[in-house]
């Protein structure tokens, strides 16, 4: 059954009710030259945009095996796979120099993590096209336009591992780039590392867009969530970033890339319920 997300009841409660008294108030008392009844239907359409805004329908899950499912609502913008080669350094590697620096993303040190899988911290990623290795990636990034449910899911049956938070370089909070464009996956950012029983990790990255400038996570370090739970949500316009190894997934959606005739902003897929990777080694 279709709801609210947590948040939500409060501001639509509130504009609801204030519209409705101000709307009697102007029929049956003084209208203010119409500008009474104006009011409140202004108040009426906020609280129908919050509860667009922060609605959050209950989803049908995949029950099969081996399926990872999209965390987020929007259209597929890419599916790239990727290696990575360097990562955010540690306060020894800092004192030791010989790190990479970027005007936007900051400093870098030029070697992933020995195990670029266990996603220990955030990693850079560059695209590859031949000479894959076990280590490579696929990432998948959903754009979540404002009109979009913008609760987030778990991708798979998992505990939370590892959950950091990441603003611009040299800023409290921000960059904000429209989600849209590449250059909004250093935005501020949430990243969440998930791990299954069998010790498999995922990395999802919830990325603010322009408009949004809050991420809101539900679930912390520690807690366990099945396929397709709720664990936070982005609000306003978004981007959600997923990273799974490509020796054990396959991905299943189409991207605006790809140039589809059917899908030219990319396939369109629902938080839980839409499977974005499917197993192609050991079941889930």
């Amino acid at each position: 059954m279709a709801g609210l997300a947590q948040g939500g009841h409060a501001p639509v409660a509130t504009f609801a009710i204030s519209g409705l008294a101000i709307l009697v108030g102007g029929i049956y008392l003084d209208s203010l030259n119409g500008l009474m009844p104006l009011l409140g239907v202004l108040c009426l359409m906020v609280a129908v945009f919050f509860a667009n805004f922060w609605r959050d329908p209950d989803r049908p899950i995949p029950q099969e095996p081996g399926l990872l499912v999209s965390p987020a609502d929007g259209h597929v913008m890419f599916v790239r796979r990727e290696r990575a080669n360097g990562r955010r350094p540690s306060k020894i590697e800092r004192d030791a120099g010989s790190l990479e620096h970027d005007e936007n993303t900051g400093d870098w040190y030029p070697q992933p993590c020995d195990d670029p899988l266990s996603f220990e911290t955030e990693q850079r990623f560059s695209s590859v096209d031949d000479n894959p290795k076990d280590t490579d990636v696929w990432r998948v990034a959903i754009f979540m336009s404002p009109l979009d449910v913008h609760v987030n899911r778990a991708p798979f049956t998992s505990s939370i591992v590892a959950m950091e938070h990441r603003t611009g370089k040299g800023r409290r909070r921000g960059p904000f780039a429209p989600a849209y464009r590449k250059e909004s996956e250093y935005n501020e950012r949430v990243r969440t590392v998930f791990e299954s029983k069998s010790g498999e990790r995922i990395e999802v990255m919830q990325i603010s867009g322009a408009l949004a400038r809050t991420i809101v996570p539900w679930k912390g370090i520690g807690d366990e969530l099945r396929r397709g739970e709720r664990y936070g949500m982005i609000r306003l316009g978004s981007r959600v970033d997923v990273r799974v190894s490509a020796a054990h997934y396959e991905p299943q959606v189409l991207s605006a890339e790809d140039k589809h005739p059917q899908y030219p902003k990319g396939q369109f897929v629902k938080a839980g319920a839409d499977i974005i990777f499917k197993r192609i080694r050991e079941e889930e």
